[in-house]
């Protein structure tokens, strides 16, 4: 008699987008079915071999025939072309999804550092005040709250800015040489799209439920500093800057150790290394 042969359990995404495909690929690579709910983008879901579910997280109607799977990502971005209001999109959308779904499902939650609004170039670890000043970062810390009052056993992922290929930052006004308006001494923290993925995965594989974790690359850079390496490399004009005071704005540098110690060893530890790698893959 053969021995039984448990094949590895679906997974279920919620944002399919940047993040999201990287993370179903890998997947998809290890044996998992995974299957991601869609407004319009079935065939390219199932080009890659994602099984598309169509539906839409602000139409609790569509959410009634889910699949069943143990780990659900939710990474769900807020589109501007789709013309639906941010706070609808992250935090009645969400309500919808949780409503929808059962009790026992593993939750990784994709969040965002802009839930800190510390404005003085301090480091930021998860213990650190979280008091937004900006209203997508209160947007996106009241769906976290909501969260973690129906489900507590969910795990936050707070990522930094990703980029990676073909997600390269203010790549086009670089490239025609326009100036950048702000304050070019602030901090940027980042996080390349594969070592968010990794993080998806750890997170899946080895978080305790119920944690927070920030997911950044530990190598803050100024603004100044990277936009003129990311021109260096596109073979554009010098970066140009044109100071605009930003009295108030956020500016932090992103402590990622926490999750670090559980075990998430990124490959592109700083900009440096990750962006030229982003701008290789971007441009071949």
């Amino acid at each position: 008699m053969s021995p039984l042969v448990h094949s590895p359990e679906p997974r279920l995404i919620f944002g399919c987008g940047y993040l999201g495909r990287v993370v179903a690929a890998r997947w998809l690579a290890s044996g998992h079915r995974v299957a991601a709910l869609t407004r319009g983008n079935a065939e390219r879901l199932r080009a890659s071999g994602v099984e598309p579910v169509g539906g839409d997280v602000l139409d609790p109607a569509s959410l009634r025939t889910l699949p069943p799977a143990p780990t659900v990502l939710y990474a769900v971005g807020f589109d501007r072309a789709a013309g639906r209001p941010m706070r609808d999109v992250y935090v009645s959308g969400l309500a919808n999804v949780l409503n929808a779904l059962p009790s026992h499902t593993r939750f990784i939650y994709v969040s965002s550092t802009s839930v800190y609004g510390q404005s003085d170039g301090s480091w930021v670890d998860e213990a650190s005040t979280t008091r937004p000043t900006e209203d997508s970062g209160k947007i996106v810390l009241e769906a976290e709250q909501l969260l973690r009052s129906e489900r507590p056993d969910a795990i936050i992922l707070r990522s930094a800015g990703l980029y990676g290929p073909h997600r390269l930052l203010r790549q086009q006004p670089i490239l025609k040489g326009e100036p950048l308006v702000g304050d070019a001494d602030k901090w940027l923290n980042l996080v390349h799209v594969s070592d968010a993925a990794d993080a998806v995965l750890l997170a899946d594989s080895g978080a305790p439920p119920g944690e927070t974790y920030n997911v950044a690359d530990g190598t803050p850079v100024t603004r100044r500093d990277f936009y003129t390496q990311l021109a260096e490399l596109l073979n554009a004009p010098t970066a140009k800057f044109e100071h605009k005071p930003e009295p108030g704005a956020p500016n932090r540098r992103i402590n990622a150790s926490k999750f670090r110690d559980l075990g998430w060893a990124p490959k592109y530890a700083s900009y440096r290394d990750g962006l030229t790698a982003a701008v290789a893959e971007t441009t071949m």
